[in-house]
């Protein structure tokens, strides 16, 4: 009996030792020091279909593929990206238009704060106003997103440690605050590559919105790749890790206006910035890179127009956004036809000249052209409620394999990063 007693402890001793190892090896394959979460807002399949296509190869983050999540918000089934950001920020959902707060009003903890309480470096990019919905929802609390002069007090508050984007308005009047806390400031794409290792940098490159990547080259504006690579080795300084959300938060915009071509060259432009991410990574060993978009805008089809085909390739021909096309339409719109082949490479028709000319809003007519001449097709100029996929590279990449909720996902940050988080 004892004989007995002694051979079962000795194959339960014999199993846990065995297991401990593996354990203790898939414990270190799901933690990271540092998290780079970067947002596509607006970004679905439809539009990592058509880009695959306009690019002509894989995008960086094809291979990197794991999952999908879902976007509804606390009180509808499409999501804006204020309640989409909160839910990714905070693990919570809440109503559409809240920034990190419950539906009923109380504050949630953000991603970036827990990180922040652990020690670790924070950083917010984005091509909008820096305080947008998006970027807001991970360092801020208000009832409302148009709240964007709060919005920049809280940052300020809460010390974010590298602030990019646009939005230079809603912090004007607290810069010196700013400069009291340490931060360098810096207001363009000259200023922003002479900046060295400071503790804390708020760069502020528009008044409002930063211009669309096909405009950018007019401007004095830096790409978000810049500025990415600028937040990376800022924050890197800080031996605890850090947490950075990038967002191309352009993309959101150009699905508003339908805009197929502006839609595709900020997805090349948020590539870019990705390539600069996993790059750091592959090199770190210590960094998770986690990309989702925040929800679908535009209903974006591939191929349209009762055609079995796409043509992608018409949009790189265009070098400016409808927008822009629009602003260098003469009062009567009469030289729409030389306008649309200078800046898209479109021969219009007669009909297409008549379109224009007679559109309420010439930057849809414009678009419109455009999409057709791709066979891409819209459904809508709003969100939609489709899920989204999720890509991740690095350590506990894994396990963020499936359908998830939005909500899950800064949970599973938290838990790679190890850090406290509700």
């Amino acid at each position: 009996m004892k004989l007995r007693f002694f051979n079962m402890w000795l194959i339960f001793f014999l199993i846990i030792f065995s297991i401990l190892p593996i354990a203790q090896v898939q414990a270190k394959e799901h933690a990271a020091k540092n998290v780079i979460f970067m947002i596509p807002d607006g970004f679905s399949t439809s539009y990592a279909t058509n880009y695959r296509l306009y690019k002509g190869k894989e995008a960086v983050w094809d291979s990197m593929l794991v999952g999908m999540h879902r976007t509804y918000s606390a009180n509808s089934p499409v999501t804006d990206s204020a309640a989409a950001a909160t839910a990714m920020a905070t693990g919570f959902k809440t109503d559409n238009g809240m920034i990190s707060m419950s539906p009923d009003g109380k504050k949630l903890k953000t991603i970036l704060e827990a990180a922040k309480e652990a020690g670790k470096g924070t950083g917010l990019v984005a091509t909008s106003t820096i305080t947008y919905a998006t970027p807001a929802a991970f360092a801020a609390h208000v009832p409302s997103r148009k709240q964007e002069s709060e919005i920049a007090v809280q940052y300020m508050d809460n010390e974010v440690d590298v602030i990019l984007g646009g939005g230079r308005k809603y912090f004007n009047s607290i810069l010196e605050r700013g400069k009291e806390k340490g931060y360098e400031i810096v207001t363009n794409k000259m200023e922003l590559s002479n900046v060295q290792t400071p503790q804390k940098l708020l760069g502020l490159f528009a008044g409002e919105g930063m211009v669309p990547e096909l405009d950018r080259h007019m401007t004095s504006e830096p790409s978000l790749d810049e500025m990415t690579k600028v937040a990376l080795r800022i924050l890197k300084q800080n031996k605890k890790g850090f947490f950075l959300m990038v967002e191309g938060s352009q993309i959101d915009w150009a699905g508003h206006d339908n805009d197929a071509a502006w839609a595709m060259k900020d997805i090349e432009a948020f590539e870019k910035a990705v390539a600069t991410a996993l790059d750091f990574a592959k090199k770190d060993k210590n960094t998770l890179v986690v990309i989702a978009g925040d929800h679908d805008n535009g209903g974006m089809s591939v191929g349209a127009y009762d055609k079995y085909d796409a043509k992608l390739d018409v949009l790189r021909n265009v070098k400016s956004s409808g927008r822009y096309m629009e602003m260098q339409l003469d009062k009567n719109r009469r030289n729409a036809k030389e306008i649309m082949k200078k800046y898209a490479g479109i021969d219009l028709t007669k009909e297409e000249i008549n379109t224009i000319e007679q559109a309420d809003k010439p930057v849809k007519a414009i678009n419109r052209i455009v999409s057709e001449r791709a066979l891409i097709g819209w459904t809508t100029s709003q969100h939609t409620g489709v899920d989204i996929p999720v890509y991740a590279y690095g350590p506990g990449s894994q396990i963020f394999r499936g359908l998830q909720e939005n909500t899950e996902l800064p949970k599973l940050m938290a838990r790679v990063m190890n850090i406290k988080f509700p």
